[in-house]
């Protein structure tokens, strides 16, 4: 329906993804933790303006059936909420469901973010709810193959049904508090997918980044990583993406060629390559350093898209072009292990099958092992280098990460195309017949290949926005000091223009408003 300037929004308070590499996730888990500092921080000084503080959240958990759909299986987990009622107009206000996904949820997902400054202006009870089998909602053997078989997509919204009962007898709500859910990246899907099955109980919903179209090959991932290093409005250029190109074409020259040893000492590797899937590591660890800047651009403390560009692009002229292109990618390697604090770049491939099959639970962070199950079972997004739009090298194969499946979990490679079949014909995949969801992309970020686009919205009130220049889930973060102007006077006509829904006593018309005051909001940025 429309696209938007990226100068006018910001980046995800929490973000969700799915990736393919250790580097990539590692750039996740970095993010998370930025984020969460800022968040804190940020809380810390609320108290002395007289806003909420940090103690406002009030965590819970809700015993759920391990498995909802066989009424004969008595055993439990137990899953972590939190509540702010700081906000809730008592007793008819709204209630925002904020969803977590392959992540421990944090007590910030009721404290701030977009949806956050939403339920202040519109008097709702806040809830966030987190995923089965992570964080802290996992029984202390859920990580066992046995148990694995009960994460699914198809639990987790059970368990959102279950959980909207158990709030409702909490706070003795009824059908005049109307409900809204919230996501990003996975949880944007489970978001649109709770609303698509449970119409009666959620009465629209916000998907924000959301893959709801399950792939197996998902080469359209660096496809879009390659556009996004080529888009001239953040930074990237042709040279650019060219230079990229050259340069992992050098690295596979050098590793085809025998000169693995001299590859893993310029690129600073843990150990030595002593397999061909060990490179193929190093392969992937390199593009997730690229892959993560672009998915991530400007939201974490690395570097943008215009910085690697200018990085990768400055030439010396005495040196030829494909060797200049590899020392510029050890280079920016070797500002990668700096910045992060890492003392060398980790190629085991061993080590990656051992960290994935590690049944020990971690109850903060990513879920590395129940994400790549879940990827097995239900989704695919095995992010590709097969075909010439990818700026990486063709060793990135679908077959690098499908073979994890049966040697990780002991789902047969052939079975992976009927799981994603499945997920798209349940939910309906990027063309889903669900009512009342706003879908929300950002145009350089990889995961808008796999959402609901403004050309494919299908459902009678479904609204879809494609924001110019903006990576994952960039629409959920909150107002910042460091906005630029145009931001904050965007914003601040938005918040005027839409008068006091909460009051309203018709059903629903907080959602249908809201929906008008977004598009009156992203059509003023634009």
């Amino acid at each position: 329906m429309m696209r938007v300037s990226a100068a006018l929004c910001v980046c995800a308070l929490l973000v969700h993804c799915a990736s393919s590499g250790r580097v990539l996730r590692r750039i996740k888990e970095r993010v998370h933790r930025i984020r969460y500092e800022e968040a804190k921080r940020h809380l810390l000084l609320l108290p002395a303006v007289g806003k909420q503080s940090i103690s406002t959240a009030k965590e819970g958990y809700v015993p759920q059936p391990l498995d909802h759909f066989d009424s004969q299986c008595i055993e439990t987990i137990p899953q972590r909420f939190f509540v702010n009622e700081a906000f809730w107009k008592r007793p008819h206000g709204p209630v925002f469901l904020y969803i977590g996904g392959e992540s421990a949820i944090l007590e910030t997902s009721v404290l701030l973010g977009h949806h956050v400054q939403m339920a202040e202006d519109n008097g709702a009870l806040l809830v966030a709810l987190e995923h089965r089998f992570y964080g802290k909602s996992i029984s202390p053997n859920g990580l066992q193959i046995e148990k694995l078989r009960f994460l699914s997509s198809q639990q987790a919204l059970a368990d959102l049904v279950a959980f909207h009962r158990y709030i409702g007898e909490r706070y003795s709500l009824t059908h005049k508090n109307t409900w809204i859910s919230f996501g990003g990246s996975y949880p944007g899907a489970l978001s649109a997918w709770f609303h698509g099955k449970f119409p009666h109980l959620v009465y629209g919903a916000v998907a924000s980044s959301a893959p709801v179209k399950a792939k197996l090959d998902f080469s359209a991932y660096n496809k879009v990583v390659g556009e996004s290093l080529n888009n001239e409005a953040v930074g990237g250029s042709e040279k650019c993406v060219n230079v990229v190109w050259e340069a992992f074409a050098a690295v596979e020259a050098a590793l085809m060629g025998g000169n693995g040893t001299q590859a893993a000492k310029d690129f600073v590797c843990c150990g030595p390559l002593e397999t061909f899937k060990d490179q193929i590591e190093l392969v992937q660890s390199l593009a997730d350093i690229i892959m993560g800047i672009v998915q991530y651009n400007k939201e974490w403390d690395f570097m943008s898209i215009a910085e690697l560009c200018s990085i990768i692009t400055n030439r010396s002229e005495v040196i030829e072009q494909e060797a200049e292109a590899y020392k510029r990618l050890v280079k920016l390697a070797s500002i990668y292990r700096e910045r992060q604090k890492q003392s060398c770049l980790q190629t085991s491939y061993k080590r990656v099958v051992e960290e994935l099959k590690n049944t020990s639970i971690q109850t903060t962070g990513v879920g590395e092992r129940q994400w790549y199950y879940q990827t097995c079972a239900e989704f695919g997004f095995y992010q590709t280098c097969e075909d010439a739009n990818c700026p990486f090298s063709r060793m990135l194969t679908l077959q690098s990460q499908t073979e994890l499946c049966p040697l990780v979990f002991g789902i047969s490679e052939s079975s992976l195309p009927s799981h994603i079949a499945f997920t798209n014909r349940y939910y309906g995949a990027d063309h889903p017949q669900t009512r009342r969801v706003l879908y929300v992309n950002g145009d350089i970020d990889p995961w808008h290949e796999l959402s609901v686009l403004p050309s494919g919205s299908k459902g009678v009130s479904n609204r879809s926005i494609l924001i110019n220049g903006t990576a994952h889930c960039a629409d959920m973060n909150p107002h910042r000091d460091g906005d630029p102007t145009a931001l904050k006077e965007a914003q601040k006509v938005w918040w005027d223009s839409g008068g006091d829904e909460a009051q309203r006593e018709v059903e629903g018309a907080f959602w249908e408003t809201d929906i008008e005051r977004s598009t009156t909001f992203y059509s003023r940025c634009y």
